[in-house]
């Protein structure tokens, strides 16, 4: 992943789900209409909730070098302290996952409610989880376990109904002699051709990637960091990607067009947006769009990371999200025996149980009929880019389908009843999903300024996040 700073969620309005013409730019292929790529594009608008996996060498080292710890994230420990290629590559001889098990780790996916999983297969470190004949830098050739784990994750997939993506750094890589950022190449052994390195070791691996894990795997593509990829160095992989899987969802992180990327213009604009470590106040009308994620500082494996995020504020991002129309991909990093922290697990199954009672507010559901921001822009912080900070304000957010909203209530009213703020759409009962079985009644205002929901219990049903359907 990139460098950025770690943020708790914000949150605003959307406009309706996108909508795309023939013509439209806002799609990873040319000249699709509407209709297609709605039709793509519908399992990834239904999932909503998908699991994120950072996986590699890294995860020797664990965030030491030479006894001491390197700061920032765990994945860019390599480039962080400049670890020269060699001494780098000997951690593989370490790295050895022999507690992997896919089964657990696709289980711990869907007991969470999540639909699909994103896994890194090669990291900006140029290490391939998988097995690849393009480099001996990989877990199959230079480490003890031999294996390829993406090959079994992708048979549990199929079995336990969950779609499987592929992670893949196009651009950079610093063992096998691609782009780089942050301090640019520190050991001549990096130093390489950029079109040599598409040639002998991006592109080829792409076709394996595509074609080596069955059928309707990858079912994403999630470039990443796109370092010295200009437009033609882009159609090269784009031609490969067409031709051998067409149908594949890919983000918009393939060229290296910043300004072509923020305004949502210009070519290969992938499919999705992707906001990292936080929400966009107001998400991205007319943009399928994914907040990707930390549970805690660091996407790698970092063995003294304890930033946890609790599960009430990993719920309620997830609600935030969903109600400006995008997707989580919330990230787990397991260590270099193939275990995932307990930490993490603990927070899945949480969240799990919370989506048991709950996620019929959160799949397939489109954003929020109620206008005006949830929060405030503060009139002096500014965020990174030096616009003024949204300062969200965690009340309730909401979220809708046809002939139902869905209120997810943060702060629980004291007094029993809950002002709707005033909408076009008129309601004729309610209930909440973990109780249908309270009576509550609804009342419009005099004034016209909306509805009053009222008999609602003394307690909150869930200290998270309480679901409340308004039926039309």
């Amino acid at each position: 992943m990139a460098v950025t700073a770690t943020s708790v969620s914000q949150t605003s309005n959307s406009t309706a789900a996108p909508t795309l013409d023939a013509e439209h730019p806002l799609s990873s292929v040319k000249g699709e209409s509407k209709q297609e790529h709605d039709a793509r594009m519908a399992w990834w608008r239904e999932a909503k909730f998908g699991m994120f996996i950072h996986w590699g060498v890294y995860s020797v080292p664990a965030g030491y070098y030479h006894g001491k710890p390197v700061e920032r994230a765990g994945e860019w420990i390599m480039n962080n302290a400049k670890i020269p290629v060699a001494e780098y590559q000997a951690f593989a001889k370490e790295f050895n996952p022999v507690c992997f098990d896919s089964a657990k780790f696709v289980a711990a996916a869907k007991s969470a409610g999540m639909k699909y999983i994103v896994i890194t297969s090669k990291h900006h470190d140029g290490f391939a989880m998988f097995d690849t004949k393009a480099s001996d830098w990989s877990i199959v050739r230079a480490t003890p376990y031999g294996k390829d784990p993406l090959k079994e994750i992708a048979e549990e997939c199929r079995k336990q109904g969950i779609k499987l993506g592929f992670y893949y750094s196009q651009a950079q890589d610093w063992n096998n002699g691609g782009s780089a950022a942050h301090g640019g190449h520190w050991d001549k052994a990096q130093d390489r051709n950029m079109d040599d390195y598409l040639d002998k070791i991006a592109i080829p691996q792409i076709k394996e990637l595509l074609t080596n894990y069955g059928s309707g795997t990858p079912a994403v593509i999630w470039w990443d960091t796109p370092v010295e990829m200009n437009p033609q160095r882009s159609e090269r992989i784009q031609r490969v990607v067409q031709s051998l899987r067409p149908g594949v969802i890919q983000n918009d992180r393939l060229n290296d067009g910043k300004e072509a990327r923020l305004s949502r213009k210009g070519l290969y604009p992938g499919d999705t947006t992707t906001p990292e470590q936080f929400v966009p106040p107001q998400g991205f009308p007319g943009r399928d769009w994914e907040t990707c994620m930390t549970m805690n500082g660091t996407w790698g494996f970092k063995k003294e990371d304890a930033n946890w995020k609790s599960s009430e504020t990993l719920i309620r991002n997830l609600c935030d999200i969903a109600s400006k129309g995008g997707n989580y991909l919330l990230n787990v990093g397991p260590d270099s025996l193939g275990n995932i922290p307990e930490e993490s697990l603990k927070r899945l199954s949480e969240i799990g149980n919370w989506m048991k009672v709950n996620g019929e507010a959160i799949y397939g559901s489109g954003p929020t009929p109620f206008d005006g921001l949830m929060g405030s822009f503060s009139p002096t912080e500014r965020d990174k880019e030096g616009h003024p900070k949204f300062i969200p304000e965690w009340k309730w957010r909401a979220t809708s389908k046809p002939g139902r909203i869905y209120l997810m209530v943060f702060d629980w009213p004291k007094d029993g009843a809950f002002q709707i703020p005033k909408t076009s759409r008129k309601f004729v009962s309610a209930r909440l999903l973990a109780d249908p079985t309270v009576k509550l009644s609804l009342l419009e205002n005099d004034d016209g300024s909306g509805t009053i929901l009222k008999g609602l219990p003394e307690r909150a049903p869930d200290s998270s996040a309480s679901v409340i359907v308004l039926e039309e």
